[in-house]
């Protein structure tokens, strides 16, 4: 297993952990996880890599060993864009010149293509993993979303403890079937840590469970997406759950006519694995990244 090393780097008042693997002067990945997920996620996608990169994965911020930021009403905010900014901030950091190849999953894969669009000349190639976007919101869900909003403010979520390791490694499991137990060992440690009363919990913020007040405006996404100049590979699992989810009645080949907003997209489908493809199937994923990266 290669050994990553950790770093953190202030932006905009918040510490960013990075996670960085391999040579610095190699050939950069930069890899941006998904929701409620962890940049050791990519571990197994890094060991499976045959060519000579670094790879440089962030937790966001309110995950992993990033900061929370505080607002005023005692739980972070969590506004999209800021995800985006958080990403040009560290590219700044790692690689203020020339162009960047970007890989993410799901939440990080919308991260991706929305900045290769908002910095079109930043970004060589973009990996897109198990990312869709979101159904289309329409006007009239806005009052409910809104109210929403406003009662999980007087009562935000909060997150479920485990008694050891081995009971997050086994709620990984039920989440992802396909999960190998010793991955998910290894992920449980990384994505869990023990408070004084000895039990486990995620480290995530819990207002990342609270939806916001903002809806998912899909003509201004496609409108950034059709700036993005880089090259898209869109990695997807057959059959995705998370598609069919996301995409709800509308049918599929509809729903996916949104990547037609990429001036230069294609895909790629990997057979048994699920949503969390690089967990499942990290040896196609990381030659898929390979072969369009290098």
């Amino acid at each position: 297993m290669n050994t990553s090393r950790s770093e953190f780097v202030p932006v905009r008042g918040v510490r960013l952990h990075v996670r960085r693997w391999g040579n610095p002067d190699a050939p950069a990945l930069f890899m941006l996880h998904g929701w409620m997920d962890v940049a050791a996620s990519f571990q197994f996608v890094v060991d499976a890599l045959g060519g000579e990169w670094q790879v440089i994965a962030p937790d966001a911020r309110g995950f992993g060993l990033s900061d929370w930021p505080v607002a005023a009403h005692g739980g972070g905010n969590y506004w999209f864009q800021e995800y985006v900014s958080d990403l040009d901030a560290l590219l700044d950091h790692y690689a203020p010149i020339g162009e960047v190849n970007l890989v993410g999953h799901s939440m990080g894969a919308n991260v991706v293509c929305l900045y290769a669009g908002a910095r079109p000349e930043r970004v060589r190639r973009v990996v897109d993993l198990e990312g869709f976007g979101l159904a289309a919101a329409r006007p009239e869900q806005w009052p409910r979303r809104l109210k929403s909003w406003l009662d999980e403010l007087k009562e935000p979520p909060t997150l479920k403890s485990y008694a050891s390791l081995d009971e997050v490694a086994a709620r990984l499991i039920r989440t992802n079937a396909r999960l190998e137990p010793q991955r998910a060992s290894f992920l449980a440690r990384h994505w869990s840590k023990q408070g004084e009363d000895g039990r486990f919990t995620l480290l995530a913020d819990p207002a990342h469970k609270m939806r916001g007040p903002l809806q998912y405006r899909l003509d201004e996404v496609m409108a950034v997406w059709r700036n993005v100049r880089a090259k898209v590979l869109h990695v997807e699992a057959a059959g995705s759950p998370t598609l069919a989810a996301i995409a709800g009645e509308t049918p599929l080949d509809v729903f996916k006519s949104r990547f037609q907003a990429f001036p230069d997209w294609r895909e790629k489908i990997i057979d048994d694995a699920g949503h969390m493809i690089h967990h499942d199937q990290p040896e196609q994923v990381a030659a898929l990244i390979e072969g369009f990266c290098a």
